[in-house]
């Protein structure tokens, strides 16, 4: 494929991305991330993957960098919805997770 038309893709793809979350009200984000970060580790998958298959250092190298990125994203997300959730708590409920 002609890596100008992927540029360009990505670009499209980045900006529609924003004007949608944008517009997602403040009572969804939750689930929304929730749910963004199973992509996300959709994305840790096919980074692994593409590591393995990968022929030469340079492709290695990013398909790992792209696997530690996704997995930043992924610890994050996680850690971000349960400070969100833990913010519906009652305060005089033991939380357990601590």
């Amino acid at each position: 494929m002609n890596p100008v038309l992927l540029v360009i893709l990505f670009a499209v793809s980045a900006v529609l991305g924003y004007v949608i979350i944008r517009n997602v009200p403040a009572l969804l984000h939750t689930p929304l991330m929730s749910g963004m970060n199973a992509l996300s580790g959709v994305t840790v998958l096919g980074a692994i993957i593409a590591a393995f298959t990968a022929k030469g250092i340079l492709a290695v190298v990013l398909a790992l960098a792209a696997c530690v990125i996704a997995m930043i994203n992924v610890a994050g997300g996680f850690a971000l919805t349960h400070k969100m959730l833990s913010s519906f708590v009652k305060k005089g409920a033991k939380d357990e997770d601590e």
